[in-house]
């Protein structure tokens, strides 16, 4: 465990404080106008992951006040990291925030980990990347675990600030997890023609850092993803897909 994670593991009781009332509701009711009239959150996964980035955000820059550390926010949305932490000796780490919602009791819909492309393959690059990949010592993941409410929110009602208590929040059941996105992931990549790296879907390996990589190592895990291609890459320079998984990975590895 590097000393960075040591530090950040020591905070994780204080994102769950923010995020999380006594009974395991989120605490976001709604949002507020400027008559005090409160609405409704949507459940939509992405107003959601936003809201925590925006609540985790002074907290993490307390964090790094405290253990003297720069924090350099991506200037674009689409930028890798959402966070780089910079220690005093200019060490930089890549830090992501991730959420993502249950399917069942012991699966979760996942997490997108980043491009397998661009930065990631060319890590001399500044292209969508705060700083070239290959300057960062770690890349970082917390990821938040949740379940959406199963009772429907109604987004047409409007509340007064006396009935806040009233208000039925859209996610519950958090669960926390601070790890380095290699072993996360999984081996293949993010649904649709994307090129994204996806991570495990299973909420224990999720927990543990148990992904597909975790016993292969970050090197193996580097190499794969430098050298897949998806049907679409393959056919642009004339070639065939080498894999589509570790297994045979490992056979094309080998010859």
């Amino acid at each position: 465990m590097s000393e960075f994670e040591r530090q950040l593991r020591e905070y994780m009781s204080a994102f769950q404080a923010a995020l999380v009332t006594d009974i395991g509701d989120w605490v976001v009711k709604g949002f507020i106008d400027a008559c005090q009239n409160v609405y409704n959150i949507s459940s939509d996964t992405k107003v959601i992951s936003k809201l925590i980035a925006l609540m985790l955000f002074p907290l993490l820059n307390q964090f790094a006040r405290k253990y003297d550390y720069g924090l350099v926010l991506a200037k674009h949305q689409n930028h890798y990291p959402d966070i780089t932490f910079v220690s005093s000796t200019g060490e930089k780490i890549a830090f992501d925030l991730k959420s993502t919602y249950r399917v069942s009791a012991s699966r979760a819909r996942g997490f997108t980990l980043g491009a397998f492309t661009g930065y990631f393959r060319q890590r001399d690059s500044n292209k969508n990347t705060t700083y070239p990949y290959r300057e960062y010592s770690h890349h970082y993941v917390l990821g938040i675990i949740y379940s959406h409410s199963d009772i429907a929110v109604d987004e047409r009602r409007v509340y007064k600030l006396a009935e806040l208590t009233n208000i039925q929040s859209v996610a519950h059941d958090f669960v926390f997890l601070l790890c380095e996105k290699w072993k996360l992931a999984a081996d293949r990549p993010g649904s649709g023609n994307t090129k994204n790296i996806d991570s495990e879907n299973s909420i224990q390996a999720l927990v543990h850092g148990e992904g597909a990589f975790a016993a292969q190592g970050e090197a193996v895990f580097d190499d794969y993803w430098m050298n897949y291609l998806t049907s679409d890459m393959a056919r642009a320079i004339d070639s065939s897909v080498p894999y589509n998984n570790l297994n045979e990975y490992w056979e094309w590895r080998n010859r």
